[in-house]
């Protein structure tokens, strides 16, 4: 019974947990980690964890997934220099700052390396709940970073790993070697696995069974990617980063509705039970640190808190410096008109050092260090991950939106633009194609009338803008909008009457709603981007 007690008590934390942050105005992943150190009081969770190896297999490639699905792929390519910078050499800069950290405090170069590369990836999932305020741009390179850096602290972290078990050395080329396998081997999978799935989606009509297809697909490129000793992380970002491209044409707008709902829920639940799941092994990783380490147990958990502090600012200064250096480098290179637009101010820098969340990542890979002989100091470095991911979402999730102000940064409305355009592209296209479309398939005129005028008034409410709020366009198109969600809300109301009265099944019931249920979406999603 204790394996379907902690999913209970996982999925009540998780919603406990996201309803009470807000209201208590402290971020979710801290609220999370409470009430799974909370839950260690109930006798039955005490000790309770996933087994090591379980941590990877079964949160990254979800996590990974849908944030690559969800990421702007124009972007990356236009800000790609410095994104690979910030993946690669800034993971490993990181990694290698809190090594020598570690280790001048005490702690074996081996465990330093393996907490390095715990902490030197930023958090993707963190930076989505926490980073809404950020300009478009920032975000977008933000999220690509923490996508891509986390293949590069898992090779750190593989290396480090054998290392510390077998007693060894590190070798800097040995590094270099499986850095570039492991980069283009994880590539290589994911788009193999990306352009299979795209075959696969296509012959696929029913919505259940292609949202079965897609909740397989980062695990299917995470083991290929496995089986020949390449960075899964990275065939799972590559092969959403294909789909994100070619999905919109393969898969039909059913199964693309469903997707979207259940992956947002999946995401939501796994990186939630992520946090209480760490909650729940701090007391054990406390509690080892006062029986294992140091003839004074006291001055030993002393130590590990001020490891973790000087671990934190380590990233924090290491971060800030590398961007800086590595633009100012850029800038003496290269100095293309093209990259004099790319350029920030070292304002903006500060912000983006302020924006590195740790998150889920840190956590997975400290977690899935082995409970074994060989890794004394595994206890220590839970607590230093944890202590520093929670640091990183309290102190620098407080004073990001203070410092996206004192940034100054002008007000993006790029997407706004663009909105406008590709919607009235669209319009003015399926109107050039509405009288060809009328003959293939005989529509009466009044019907080809019909569509006419709703098409016109929407392209004419879009040739004014919608600034201007009393435009007779505008108003029509809004009250054309608020109406329909009216009447939809009285004819859900009927069919429900009928149920109840017992003139109509709950099957029939369930499938007018589900086409109400969608217009319904439809219209108001409308009505926002007004």
């Amino acid at each position: 019974m204790l394996g379907l007690e902690l999913i209970v008590a996982l999925g009540a934390a998780v919603v406990v947990g996201s309803l009470a942050a807000p209201k208590l105005r402290i971020t979710p992943p801290v609220v999370l980690l409470a009430l799974g150190v909370f839950l260690t009081a109930i006798p039955v969770f005490r000790g309770v964890g996933l087994p090591p190896e379980m941590v990877l297999l079964l949160f990254l490639p979800a996590l990974l997934y849908w944030e690559s699905l969800t990421t702007s792929l124009r972007e990356i390519r236009r800000f790609i220099r410095g994104i690979l910078l910030s993946s690669t050499l800034l993971v490993v800069a990181t990694a290698g700052a809190v090594a020598a950290v570690a280790n001048a405090f005490g702690l074996d170069w081996g465990s330093a390396w393996i907490l390095g590369a715990a902490v030197a990836p930023t958090d993707a999932t963190a930076l989505a709940s926490l980073g809404k305020a950020l300009p478009r741009r920032q975000l977008t390179v933000l999220r690509a970073e923490s996508l891509l850096n986390d293949g590069t602290a898992l090779v750190v972290y593989g290396v480090a790993l054998g290392f510390a078990a077998s007693g060894g050395e590190i070798s800097l080329p040995l590094v270099a070697g499986e850095f570039v396998y492991s980069f283009v081997g994880g590539a290589a999978v994911g788009l193999a696995v990306g352009w299979a799935m795209v075959g696969v989606r296509r012959t696929i009509e029913n919505a259940m069974i292609g949202n079965a297809t897609a909740l397989l697909t980062p695990f299917v490129a995470f083991l290929g990617a496995e089986l020949i000793g390449a960075s899964a992380v990275l065939a799972v970002v590559a092969c959403g980063l294909y789909l994100s491209r070619t999905a919109p044409l393969s898969v039909s707008a059913h199964t693309r509705q469903q997707t979207i709902a259940v992956w947002s829920l999946a995401s939501f639940m796994l990186n939630g039970a992520l946090f209480v799941l760490v909650g729940l092994e701090l007391p054990a990783a406390i509690a080892g640190l006062w029986t294992t380490v140091g003839r004074t147990n006291g001055q030993a958990l002393g130590q590990v808190v001020l490891i973790g502090i000087a671990v934190y600012l380590a990233i924090l200064v290491t971060r800030l410096v590398v961007l800086i250096v590595s633009a100012y480098l850029i800038r003496a290179v290269d100095r293309r008109p093209y990259q004099r637009e790319l350029r920030t101010t070292n304002r903006v820098r500060v912000m983006n050092t302020m924006a590195g969340f740790r998150g889920a990542v840190s956590l997975a890979v400290a977690l899935a260090i082995p409970s074994t002989a060989q890794f004394p100091e595994r206890d220590a470095i839970v607590f230093i991950t944890a202590f520093v991911v929670v640091a990183s979402l309290v102190l620098q999730g407080l004073a990001l939106p203070k410092v996206i102000r004192w940034a100054r940064i002008p007000h993006d409305t790029t997407v706004a633009e663009e909105l406008v355009v590709a919607k009235r592209a669209s319009i003015e296209d399926a109107l050039e194609a509405l009288p060809s479309l009328a003959r293939e398939i005989d529509a009466d005129d009044d019907v080809v009338d019909r569509i006419r005028g709703e098409y016109g008034e929407r392209l004419e409410a879009l040739n004014v803008g919608f600034d201007e709020h009393e435009h007779p366009a505008v108003v029509r198109t809004r009250q054309y909008t608020r109406l329909r969600l009216a009447m939809i809300a009285r004819k859900r109301a009927a069919v429900v009457r009928l149920r109840d009265e017992k003139t109509i099944d709950d099957t029939v019931l369930r499938t007018i709603q589900g086409e109400l249920d969608a217009e319904e979406v439809r219209l108001s999603h409308q009505r926002e981007t007004e």
